[in-house]
Formats: structure tokens, sequence, C-alpha cells
């Protein structure tokens, strides 16, 4: 049993983490959203603890999983892009696991090379590794300079009610997972740990129909900070605009269309989780499972002019973080927190000892951090992917948010507290001084970014000449979301 629990006179409980693709921390009604209808979810974070600054690690899929996996930082890892995946090449928290004689069980989306590799799991049910066998999508490699990205046209054109492959792997994934716990319920009382991986609300803005027209005469409001003076005036963002133009393919109507068909997704992933919990408590294990939700990172959706992900605005960078279970208290955490913490977190759930120590952003309980929050700790996401001419670092640490740009550009800073849309820029302004220079000495004390940069810069160099340089990669397959099935 671990000590954790002891207090709550339960046997050491199952862990249930329920994880998301492309979900913005805004996007749920538990979190403020006045028009997304997510009731299951909203009930979960009613019985549990609702983590109010939860945090991706990097605000694209195939970094945010590696460290979801390992509990390191994007630089720790050197998974810097979706082309440089997971593939066992550190401990993960599901070796551990496996090692102690826990089931960790995998079904749905790894976004890890592929399932040649030991990643930790004892069983990986229905999963998605990366296309171009294993090797992703190379093309982001190519930063210096930035080429066209033509399957941008490809989100404004997929935008609409009805049935995508991504829609279709949600059922498989969510069949799955109610089937395996059926089968868990009768064949073992030993703790178990089901990783559940859904694709949605991810693109294609494909929506079902019943949820589609759930929003049938909702107000969607119009993207924030959308009009082109109200766009980020940065230069690196300047250039990440150009690469990613999906705006440059929608008019009003497909804005509002992909918007409406955004929420729906959103709700139809919380219906899929809603069958999997009814699965769980049908199961008779409900009273000793810790459920865990998170999303790998957000989507902004139109707002300063932005859709996808890649930035680090609120709507790309923060997710949803719900805790409920046995040992776990309700209410709202102000503690900054990442998906590097699922580490910790599983590992005490299994009762092992801590093997993250030192720098108070290294990973970190959950559970511990639910009990005693600790709002003065901050968080580090990192980009380093397709569409960046030069790594990019932010920092969460109370109401401030730093992000860093590397090669000398205008870093930027925004106080949340007052501006929680991210409006005004206080990077250029003297006053601020004193502010920025505490962010980044705290940002130092855990790496030096421009040697991360470089790292970065001169990992994908090598991995490029092992393609065939920039020739060889713009001759792979391109795509603008992961097929099923690769």
């Amino acid at each position: 049993m671990s000590a954790y629990f002891k207090d709550y006179a339960v046997p050491q409980p199952n862990f249930l983490i329920l994880c998301s693709d492309e979900h913005s921390r805004s996007a749920l009604g538990c979190y403020g959203h006045a028009v997304v209808q997510t009731p299951t979810l909203d009930r979960l974070a009613a019985r549990g603890t609702r983590f109010s600054r939860a945090y991706t690690p990097s605000p694209i899929c195939i970094p945010a999983r590696a460290c979801l996996a390992t509990g390191l930082n994007v630089f720790q890892n050197r998974c810097w892009s979706s082309a440089e995946p997971y593939y066992g090449q550190f401990e993960s928290w599901m070796h551990r696991l496996r090692a102690a004689g826990n089931d960790v069980v995998s079904i749905g989306k790894l976004h890890f090379r592929s399932g040649a590799d030991d990643n930790g799991f004892c069983e990986e049910l229905v999963p998605m590794y990366l296309a171009n066998e294993g090797r992703g999508w190379p093309q982001g490699l190519l930063r210096r300079p930035l080429p066209d990205y033509e399957d941008a046209r490809e989100l404004a054109l997929e935008s609409g009610p009805g049935e995508s492959t991504y829609t279709e792997y949600d059922r498989r994934i969510t069949a799955e997972a109610c089937s395996w716990l059926k089968r868990r319920s009768s064949s073992s009382d030993a703790p178990w740990t089901l990783f559940a991986s859904f694709v949605s609300p991810h693109y294609p803005l494909t929506c079902p129909q019943p949820f589609f027209e759930l929003y049938e005469g909702a107000e969607i409001p119009e993207p924030f900070a959308y009009s082109a003076p109200e766009r980020p005036d940065h230069p690196v963002l300047r250039e990440m605009m150009k690469f990613w133009n999906y705006d440059d393919y929608f008019d009003a109507e497909t804005r509002r269309l992909a918007r409406r068909c955004y929420y729906g997704l959103c709700s139809f992933l919380d219906d899929n989780i809603r069958q999997v919990l009814a699965a769980l408590e049908d199961s008779g294990q409900s009273d000793n499972t810790i459920v865990l939700y998170v999303s790998d990172h957000g989507e902004m959706l139109g707002n300063h002019g932005f859709w996808t992900k890649s930035v680090m605005f609120e709507d790309s960078v923060a997710i949803p973080m719900i805790m409920a279970g046995p040992g776990v208290g309700t209410g709202v955490n102000p503690t900054p927190v990442s998906l590097t913490d699922v580490a910790a977190t599983a590992e005490q759930v299994a009762g092992l000892a801590s093997r993250f120590g030192g720098h108070a952003s290294a990973s970190r309980s959950l559970l511990d951090l639910a009990s005693v929050p600790d709002p003065d700790r901050f968080v580090l996401s990192e980009y380093h992917d397709g569409g960046s001419p030069t790594g990019s670092f932010m920092i969460r640490r109370g109401d401030w948010k730093y992000i860093y740009y590397a090669g000398g550009y205008t870093p930027q800073l925004f106080d949340l507290k007052l501006d929680p849309m991210e409006l005004h820029d206080l990077g250029p302004d003297p006053e601020y001084a004193p502010v920025r220079g505490r962010l980044h000495a705290a940002m130092c004390d855990i790496l030096d970014p421009e040697a991360a940069n470089n790292q970065a810069f001169s990992d994908q160099a090598a991995m490029m000449e092992l393609y065939g340089g920039i020739e060889g990669v713009m001759a792979m397959q391109s795509f603008n979301h992961t097929p099923v099935g690769s």
C-alpha cells in the first residue's frame, strides 16, 4: 500500500488517466466557458481538484507526450519536434510501474515512435504511433529558412458536421476501454493503471451530427484579438503566423462553423469520457480509482490570428487538469502544474519512492500539490518545432507569464491576473524590467535557453542529414494531422 493512502483506510488505488488531444483549458464549462458543454468533466471537477494553472511542457503533441511519459522537460528529453519522438530512450513512469509488478496498459493515441519499442506499457491497445514509419512529420525540421506549408488549407476545408477517421477512432478507443474495465473487474484484485488517450477535439474539425446540433442557435463568439491591428507585433510570431497560415483559408462563415465544430468535438469527447466512467462505475472499482483528466496541449481557434497550437498564448499552452478519487480533496488549486507531473503522480499512486528531486519545477505528485498548494512554483514550456525560426521558452509563476525567444529577440511578459486575454505585452516596457529579470533568472536556474536552442538545431540538422538533407525531407509524406493507423 502507498503510504499516502494509509490515512484513508483504502487499499492502493487504481489509476485511470484520461488524456485528450488539443483541448484548451478555456473550453470546458468547469473552467468558465459560457458555451461549451462538458457535463461529465464538470462533474468530475466538482468532486475533485481542478488545477487552474496547468500547462503543457510543449504546445505540440509529440514533445508533450514524451514529457508526460518521462516526467522530464523537453530540453532534457531532447524530443524537440514532431520528428523526434519518445521510443523508450529514457525511463518512463510506465517502466517503473511495470517493473514493480503493476499492470499498466494504454488504449488509444500514444504518438511514440512505434510498437516495436519498449515504451513501458504491459499492453498497448488500438495504439496510434508516428506516421512515416515512426519518423513523424520531418518537414518541421526545416526551420531556417521556413518553407511553405500547403497542408494548412485542410483545416478550413474539412470543418463541418459529419464523421471523420478521428471520431471513428475515438469510438473504438471508448469501446476498448469500456470492455477492458469490464474484463478487469472480474479478472484480478491487483491494482492497475490505465492510460486511455483520445484524439478529440484535435482537428479535422469534423463534428458528429448530434454534437454539432447541440450548438444550434448558440452564440458562437468571434475570435478575440483577431483583426490585423490587434495581432501580435513580434518578429518571431509574425514568422510563425506566415508559416501556420490557416486563417488565410477562412471567411466569417467558415470561421464560425469551425469554432462551432470545435465546441461540438469537446462535447463529443466529454460523452466518450462519460461512457468510460460509467463502465468504471459498473465494474465496481470507482471508489478505489483515482481519475486524472488532462490534455496534451490546447487550440488557438483563431484567437490572436492563430489556429491550432505551437505558440505560447494561453489557448495553446494552457491545459485542463482535473483529479478526483480517494485521498483527493475538492476545490480549485492555484499551483502551476505540468504534464511532467503525471510521472511523479503515477509513481506515488503505485507506492513507489519518488525519483524526482532537486528543483521545485521538477515532476511532483499532484496528490501532494492538491493537499498542500504551492502557488509560487513555476513550470516550463518549450517549442522547437515547425514554423518557428528560433526556440521559445515560457514560464508561468504567480500571475506572470514570461516568454523568452532565443537569439536576441525581445521577450514577452503578461500579467495574467489583469490581462487574461494577453492583449498587453509588457515585454518591451522598461517599467517591468525588474519583473522580467526575476523571471529570466528563475528560468535560467533550470536551463540555459540559448544552449538548449543550439542543441535543438544541432540535433535536427543531424536528423535531416540522415534523411537526405532538405530534398530528402521534402520528399517524405507531409500531413496536417497524423493518419489513423500510422
